[in-house]
């Protein structure tokens, strides 16, 4: 993919403010307590897990579909962390509904 445009810079700054309204400002560093266990976290019941599931998801399809710089994206955001502490609760989800898109363009993010 190219450098970095202005626009992915506009947009990064929009998902950003998206962000604080969706509440990532509590859930980053709920998911990052000690006392956090990404082994029986829940996509469905645990408000952190799915505020961070849903916007990094968000973000990785704009990713994975050309529309914002992945350099960019993770250059701002340790994708691989957060994948690391709530991944495991997607994967669950995906098994439970018999779905394997569910969060794939963030797995695939990660994975990169």
């Amino acid at each position: 993919m190219a450098a970095p445009t202005r626009e992915d810079a506009q947009l990064l700054v929009q998902l950003a403010q998206w962000g604080t309204a969706l509440g990532v400002d509590v859930a980053m560093p709920a998911i990052f307590e000690d006392d956090f266990d990404p082994e029986i976290a829940d996509a469905l019941s645990d408000t952190p897990v799915r505020t961070m599931l849903t916007y990094v998801e968000t973000i990785a399809t704009l990713v994975e579909n050309d529309l914002l710089s992945r350099e960019l994206v993770r250059d701002w955001i340790w994708v691989d962390g957060i994948w690391a502490r709530v991944g495991p609760a997607a994967l669950v989800a995906r098994e439970r509904f018999g779905e394997p898109r569910l969060y794939e363009n963030f797995e695939a993010l990660a994975k990169r």
